[in-house]
């Protein structure tokens, strides 16, 4: 393993250092490899920090110690990318990384492999790929490209199977993509890994009323997602779809899409006092989204930016999952919420998930242009589940300075989440999940990327 990463290390220095002398206008670490410039070589960086203050969920500890307010500062996002065309109809991509580096983190595990895929291009209209990949459905934000988040996260639930069998939302997976005329789409067909791998899996409490992955030999998956590009049309060379463009195209996009997998879950129902069946139930995501990124005024260079989509998520009965990113606890007391440990709130559930994002970027600060530029935003998912008598509803607002575009940015940001409770009724009536109260995470975050 040593060597193996010797000498992608090394063919990462050589690709940026032949890649300066190719595209020092564009700030890109890119390599032509014939006179046109229609085949090449690029690397990518990207590094996200966080500096964050929590209120964590009632009855978090650390070390067996209660731990009602945390501290942190750990590494979010990771990530270099060398990709190419070696040829007119060939195309390979390479993600390494590491995410949720932090206090909490085994040391020195080292990155790990994210993306890894070979792509034959016919021609614009279709182009087949296959192996570990973020090809995926169902929503645009499915698969975001990390170094343009608008917000100072992505929608997390729509990568909404994220670890559970897939790895940090790829697959193993064949896949087509293309366009026709102003239709954008990929459609795939994926190989979920096992959910008995999956660090989510407890064989002692997998099965019960409230469905759960199933840890039985998984069936394909299913997904695709079609967008309708009114405006310019957007690259699609990597699966990433951009969050903002910061003012340097007019995108007004409508997009729908979906994915399946048969028997994905299982649970148990009683069927009279002596019986309990065991039911599978098949995994079905869908959604429509909408997507406007476009400068306003072109003398003085504000743009705006909006994402809103609607989903619609069945895992089967009363499926809720908690999660937080790059969490600061790591137990919580036995009588505490339903939430969990640390900053997990109940991001996603079978039932209704709505998200809206509206960012504003400002004009330069200074007629130099060396201040950058501001973009304030806000950000709500609202989600009303099937196991929940109240509204989930999860903010973010916040404000990011892009001294030098995404290539360096910094970002604070407040995310408010709700805590929930499980309240069993004394009738026997169906248990339910009901709001108890709000706590914040204030979040500083400085992204570099090239």
């Amino acid at each position: 393993m040593k060597g193996y990463m010797n000498y992608v290390l090394s063919a990462l220095c050589l690709c940026a250092g032949l890649g300066t002398a190719f595209s020092q206008n564009n700030k890109e670490l890119k390599y032509f490899l014939n006179k046109d410039s229609t085949e090449f070589v690029k690397l990518t960086f990207v590094n996200q920090t966080w500096i964050r203050e929590t209120q964590n969920n009632p009855g978090s500890t650390l070390n067996g110690i209660a731990t009602d307010q945390s501290f942190d500062i750990g590494l979010r996002r990771t990530r270099m990318q060398l990709y190419g065309k070696t040829s007119p109809h060939t195309f390979f991509y390479l993600q390494l990384g590491q995410n949720n580096f932090n206090g909490l983190s085994a040391r020195k595990t080292g990155f790990f492999i994210h993306d890894a895929l070979g792509e034959i291009d016919v021609n614009k209209h279709v182009a087949f790929g296959a192996g570990l990949t973020a090809w995926t459905g169902f929503s645009r934000f499915s698969s975001p490209s990390v170094a343009s988040i608008m917000a100072l996260d992505a929608p997390l639930f729509l990568q909404a199977t994220n670890d559970a069998n897939d790895q940090f939302l790829r697959k193993l997976s064949v896949y087509a993509k293309g366009k026709i005329s102003k239709l954008d789409y990929r459609v795939i067909l994926s190989r979920p890994f096992g959910f008995s791998t999956s660090t989510l899996y407890n064989q002692a409490n997998n099965l019960s009323s409230e469905s759960q992955f199933s840890p039985r030999p998984p069936k394909p998956q299913y997904s695709g997602y079609l967008s309708w590009q009114f405006w310019d049309q957007e690259s699609n060379e990597l699966p990433y779809q951009v969050g903002t463009y910061l003012g340097k195209k007019r995108i007004f996009n409508i997009g729908a899409g979906a994915q399946y997998q048969q028997d994905a879950m299982w649970y148990n129902q009683r069927v009279d006092s002596l019986t309990i069946d065991t039911l599978h139930h098949d995994m079905l995501l869908a959604s429509v989204d909408f997507f406007f990124d476009a400068p306003l005024r072109s003398n003085k260079g504000d743009a705006l930016s909006i994402y809103a989509v609607a989903s619609y998520l069945d895992f089967g009965q009363n499926y809720v999952r908690n999660l937080g990113p790059m969490n600061v606890t790591d137990n919580v007391n036995a009588s505490a919420s339903y939430n969990g440990t640390g900053v997990n709130w109940p991001m996603i559930g079978t039932g209704t998930s709505y998200y809206v994002q509206v960012g504003y970027l400002s004009p330069n600060l200074s007629s130099s242009k060396r201040l950058g530029k501001l973009m304030p935003y806000l950000s709500a998912q609202v989600s009303q589940y099937d196991y929940a008598k109240d509204l989930i509803v999860y903010g973010d607002a916040g404000c990011s300075w892009y001294l030098d575009g995404s290539r360096s940015k910094l970002t604070f940001g407040v995310q408010n989440r709700p805590v929930m409770n499980k309240v069993v009724p004394a009738d026997g009536s169906k248990a339910y999940l009901k709001q108890d109260s709000r706590l914040n995470a204030f979040i500083l975050q400085y992204q570099v990327s090239i």
